[in-house]
């Protein structure tokens, strides 16, 4: 492991813990839930010309937009939904992975989430959709690494 792999572990642990800490407070499925809305309230706007066909994400219980683009070597999503719930998870994600070179995406998988025990809040429907997410992210960062000609 190099001094570079070391700081970029520290600043993954950081965006975890930011997103479980969102969630201190919440005990019940319920409050989980509320959390989970919440966030797809405060999730950024996505520009009207990135909600094309190309990044709608397949296997999500409602139309999902993600979007992906590499700056200096790192990742960088945005996303919206129809729908708050999933709003708020593509937000969860995007706390957690945004800022990262592609190789962490495809290495770290979000299992902070299932600490947080979120998928006990959500229907099969919506961990489906969350599955499809994070992997649609992973597939981005796989064709920053080994763009397709």
């Amino acid at each position: 492991m190099t001094l570079l792999d070391f700081f970029h572990i520290l600043d993954s642990m950081d965006h975890f813990l930011a997103v479980k800490e969102l969630f201190q407070g919440c005990d019940t499925p319920e409050k989980k839930y509320q959390k989970i809305i919440e966030c797809g309230r405060s999730l950024p706007s996505m520009p009207p010309d990135l909600k094309i066909p190309e990044n709608i994400v397949s296997g999500c219980q409602s139309i999902v937009y993600l979007h992906c683009q590499m700056l200096e070597g790192k990742l960088f999503f945005t996303a919206a939904s129809d729908a708050l719930i999933s709003s708020g998870l593509a937000a969860l994600l995007l706390k957690a992975y945004n800022g990262h070179p592609p190789e962490f995406l495809l290495k770290n998988k979000p299992t902070f989430l299932n600490e947080l025990q979120i998928n006990t809040s959500l229907s099969p429907g919506r961990s489906n959709g969350l599955a499809s997410m994070f992997l649609r992210m992973q597939k981005n960062a796989l064709n920053f690494l080994v763009p397709i000609s």
